[in-house]
C-alpha cells in the first residue's frame, strides 16, 4: 500500500489532535488526583512528571498541528478563510493562550509543593490560589480542543 503525502499529513494531524486531547486529559486527571491528596510530596512528584509530559508531548503536538493543518488546507484546496477553518484556528489560539500560563503555573505548583515537602510544611495559600487558576484555565482549553476536533470531523458548511 502506497501512502501519499496527504495520507501522512492526515495521520500526523490526527495523531497530534489525539496527543493534545489525551495529554491534556491525562495531565488534568493526575494533577487533580494529586491535589486532592493534599500531600505536598505526592503533588511535587506528580507535578514534576506533568511538567515533563507537557513539554515533551503537548509542546510537540502544539508545533505539529499548525504545520500539518496548513499543509492539509493547501493540499486539499481549502481556503484559510473557510469558516470552519477560521473557527478552528481561533479555538487553537484560545487553547494556546490558556496553555502557556498553565505550563508556568505547573512549574510554580511543582516548586511550591517541593518546597513544602522539603520543609515538612503544609502547602502554602499561594499554591491553592495558583491551583485554582490552573484549573480555571484548563476548562476553556479542554473545551476548545474538543470543539476543534468536532470541527475537523464535521467540517460544517456555514
Amino acid at each position: 500500500m502506497m501512502l501519499t503525502l496527504l495520507d501522512v499529513l492526515r495521520w500526523v494531524h490526527v495523531i497530534g489532535a489525539t496527543v493534545l486531547l489525551g495529554t491534556g486529559a491525562g495531565i488534568a486527571f493526575f494533577m487533580l488526583r494529586a491535589h486532592r491528596t493534599g500531600d505536598a510530596r505526592v503533588i511535587a512528584h506528580v507535578a514534576g512528571t506533568v511538567v515533563v509530559a507537557d513539554l515533551l508531548f503537548t509542546a510537540a503536538a502544539v508545533v505539529m498541528q499548525p504545520i500539518s493543518g496548513l499543509a492539509l488546507a493547501y493540499l486539499t484546496g481549502w481556503p484559510l478563510g473557510t469558516p470552519w477553518l477560521v473557527a478552528s484556528i481561533a479555538l487553537y489560539l484560545v487553547t494556546g493562550l490558556c496553555w502557556l500560563p498553565v505550563v508556568w503555573l505547573q512549574l510554580r505548583l511543582r516548586d511550591l509543593a517541593r518546597r513544602a515537602a522539603s520543609e515538612d510544611q503544609p502547602l502554602p495559600p499561594r499554591y491553592h490560589q495558583l491551583f485554582r487558576y490552573w484549573f480555571a484555565l484548563g476548562i476553556p482549553a479542554f473545551v476548545a480542543v474538543l470543539a476543534i476536533i468536532a470541527l475537523m470531523l464535521k467540517r460544517p458548511q456555514w
